[in-house]
């Protein structure tokens, strides 16, 4: 049982190791750093993770530079240590964050090391987008206190952050970790440990389905971009796919699916869940029941939020346009 309840009995985590030094590692350390953490970082050898230290400064000088920080961040930043290994690294931290290469064998060794070398309280979390947790919890002899944190790049701008207890990772440390990333100013999702998780899951599944309709000769690269975030991406910083498919009427979805169908094949044949609760009356916004309930007050005030929010959204994109590998420079901010 996870809950939102923080236990009195640990508290917040101050002292971070990051193992891994790329795009993700980075980009955490320098979340963490700005965040007030202690934080220490190291990569495959001394050399490159002293040089980190200085990529690190470069990007949060960058940040600064571009007006997303302020001055005095760098500071901050130049707290951050290097140390020459992993057991260095994770002495006397409180949270040890994976971010090595999406290769098991690699994490394998890595998880290994790092179980060798901590206390047995410390929590161990690996930022994989697509291995199984099940998987690699099985590598360590106390996978009780291991689970996944997947976050997004660029680490410092994006909020979401997928988090992936093991079959056995105690749920005390799911409900920390949850409250850890809230405090810090993310936001948590709790998800199911498998290939991809949640968000690579149906990531992927509209990356292929975009090729498709280029292969297709539908549209070009530079059309399908336009149309997913014109058009139905454009709501998507607002609203889920269960809300959106609420507000469009689950029963058209359902005829949707049977056009799909009979064009594209059988692999779009209308869902069972989809076909469940249109066939028990719920379509959504329309008459209060989906995968959502609605009362007429929370209707009217939901169409009315939404309509306001998607509003703001075309206005700063009018001050923000797309960027494209067309873009003019100085559109970019």
């Amino acid at each position: 049982m996870y809950t939102d309840t923080l236990p009195s009995d640990k508290p917040l985590f101050s002292k971070i190791a990051i193992l891994g030094a790329g795009t993700m590692g980075l980009g955490v350390a320098e979340y963490f750093a700005i965040t007030g953490l202690d934080v220490t970082i190291t990569d495959m050898t001394p050399e490159l993770s002293r040089q980190a230290l200085g990529r690190l400064i470069a990007r949060v000088q960058g940040h600064i530079d571009a007006g997303l920080l302020p001055p005095d961040a760098i500071e901050r930043a130049k707290t951050v240590q290097s140390a020459d290994d992993i057991a260095s690294a994770v002495q006397g931290v409180d949270l040890v964050f994976e971010a090595v290469p999406e290769q098991i064998e690699i994490k394998r060794d890595v998880l290994q090391a790092v179980e060798a070398a901590v206390s047995p309280d410390t929590i161990i979390v690996s930022n994989t987008s697509s291995l199984p947790i099940d998987d690699l919890a099985k590598f360590l002899n106390h996978p009780q206190r291991f689970l996944g944190m997947h976050w997004f790049n660029p680490p410092e701008w994006t909020p979401g952050v997928e988090v992936i207890p093991s079959d056995i990772t105690d749920p005390r440390i799911v409900t920390q970790i949850k409250a850890f990333l809230l405090v810090i100013g993310k936001r948590p999702a709790l998800v199911g440990s498998a290939p991809g998780f949640v968000a690579n899951r149906i990531q992927f599944a509209l990356f292929r389905e975009a090729l498709a309709c280029v292969e297709a000769g539908l549209a070009t690269p530079e059309e399908v971009d336009e149309v997913v975030r014109s058009c139905f991406g454009f709501r998507l910083p607002f609203f889920g796919p269960f809300q959106i498919a609420d507000m469009a009427g689950l029963d058209v979805y359902a005829s949707i699916f049977g056009i799909l169908e009979r064009s594209l094949g059988s692999e779009w044949h209308i869902p069972e869940a989809l076909e469940a609760v249109v066939a028990e009356g719920r379509h959504g916004t329309k008459n209060g029941k989906g995968f959502y309930t609605y009362s007429d007050e929370d209707r009217e005030k939901l169409l009315i939020e939404r309509d306001s929010r998607y509003a703001a959204l075309n206005d700063l994109l009018k001050q923000h346009p797309p960027l494209t590998p067309n873009s003019n420079t100085e559109d970019e901010s």
